[in-house]
């Protein structure tokens, strides 16, 4: 990723784009709610008129655009990460898969033991 400097907060004309953005989004979502007696093309153009005009407004407050910057870049570094071969995944998730049941079959196994050892042993209660 770029190294970029890290910059303060936008100020107040960007938080009001962002809290408008908020509020859009909450009112597509309330709007699809509170429609529930309209039909469902109905419902759903409200909410996806709420999301898109919410989208509009993060689009033009710095967040916004730094956000579009950000993923832009995660998506790059993404490409550049080397997966392994299929015959490699699937050996270490058998490799993991055994490892979660051997765990498993060992808590198991002190549980018991610990419960045998408490209750018969110690407390004298036999079950």
């Amino acid at each position: 990723m770029s190294n970029q400097p890290v910059q303060a907060g936008g100020g107040l004309g960007d938080k009001v784009k962002v809290a408008c953005a908020v509020a859009s989004i909450l009112a597509g979502i309330f709007g699809f709610y509170f429609l529930a007696g309209q039909s469902s093309l109905t419902r759903i153009g409200v909410l996806v008129a709420g999301l898109v005009v919410g989208a509009c407004f993060a689009w033009f407050s710095s967040s916004g655009r730094d956000f579009v910057v950000f993923a832009r870049e995660s998506v790059r570094e993404t490409k550049k990460v080397v997966w392994p071969a299929r015959n490699d995944a699937i050996r270490l998730t058998g490799i993991v898969f055994g490892f979660v049941l051997l765990m498993a079959a060992f808590l198991w196994g002190a549980d018991k033991v610990l419960e045998f050892v408490l209750y018969n042993i110690i407390l004298g209660w036999k079950r």
